[in-house]
């Protein structure tokens, strides 16, 4: 695979296996060359993970910033990549649209569009004009580009199921390729929205969440982690910083050994 095309289609593709695609979200091309040697079959970026990069928090990004990034991951490893488009920074859909289009030159397989603006959701008809307008930018002429419509209810402290089931059908018909709705962790609920859609659905990896056996058997098609391998990673600096600090000690060069090793594997172009 070579052109985002090929990429695109790829990973399609991998939606429609029999197994979920595990979809790791790595935060630069270092962490996305090494999740690349370890077997996934593509990779998704991360708003959170990458604003941590920055020393931001979440939803600080630009659309620049954003795609320019998100072309950096791309071009780490030949995986189809898929970026976290938050908004599609912007409001107005024909806005949405450009980001689409930016990150399809940015040789993007794939992206999210949420229905949340960050300050409050989106109403439906407005939620639905965007998935409509960043859809009919994905697959224009013979543009492909997968294109995940996010349901943000339940990360927004409002987790209405029946609201959720609605937004996601309304962005099914709207032609979105997947559907995601992160926070959602009961396995009834999961089990309810892959029932009710006909497209392949994405659940966040959290705590208390369905393993990957119990998902697949609900027929859900991808599993993500969001910004959680980021947050191991800053986790176990954390641990290995405070040891230095607290007790001058150099315990963590076990991690960092294991680290090294798999460095040295991965990073080999």
């Amino acid at each position: 695979m070579t052109t985002q095309p090929e990429k695109a289609r790829h990973f399609l593709a991998l939606h429609l296996a029999g197994a979920p695609l595990l979809l790791p979200n790595p935060w630069d091309a270092g962490s996305a060359r090494l999740l690349a040697s370890l077997g996934f079959e593509a990779l998704a970026t991360t708003s959170s993970g990458y604003a941590a990069t920055l020393g931001r928090l979440d939803g600080t990004v630009t659309r620049d910033e954003a795609i320019a990034h998100g072309a950096d991951v791309a071009a780490a490893t030949d995986l189809p990549v898929s970026a976290d488009l938050e908004n599609g920074f912007a409001d107005d859909p024909e806005d949405v649209a450009v980001t689409i289009a930016c990150a399809i030159e940015a040789g993007l397989a794939g992206g999210s569009i949420e229905d949340f603006s960050g300050s409050g959701l989106y109403a439906q008809d407005l939620a639905v004009a965007r998935v409509a307008a960043a859809a009919e930018a994905a697959h224009r002429d013979e543009t492909r580009f997968v294109l995940t419509a996010r349901a943000e209810n339940h990360l927004r402290g409002n987790p209405d199921l029946a609201d959720t089931i609605a937004r996601l059908q309304a962005f099914q018909e709207a032609g979105a390729d997947v559907l995601y709705a992160p926070g959602l962790s009961d396995i009834d609920d999961i089990r309810s929205v892959v029932a009710a859609v006909d497209l392949p659905v994405n659940v966040l990896a959290l705590p208390g969440a369905p393993n990957v056996t119990e998902l697949a058997q609900t027929g859900v098609k991808r599993i993500s982690v969001g910004g959680a391998f980021a947050f191991v990673a800053l986790g176990a600096v954390t641990v290995a910083a405070r040891e230095l600090l607290e007790q001058g000690t150099y315990g963590f060069w076990e991690t960092a050994g294991r680290g090294a090793a798999t460095a040295r594997t991965a990073f080999t172009r």
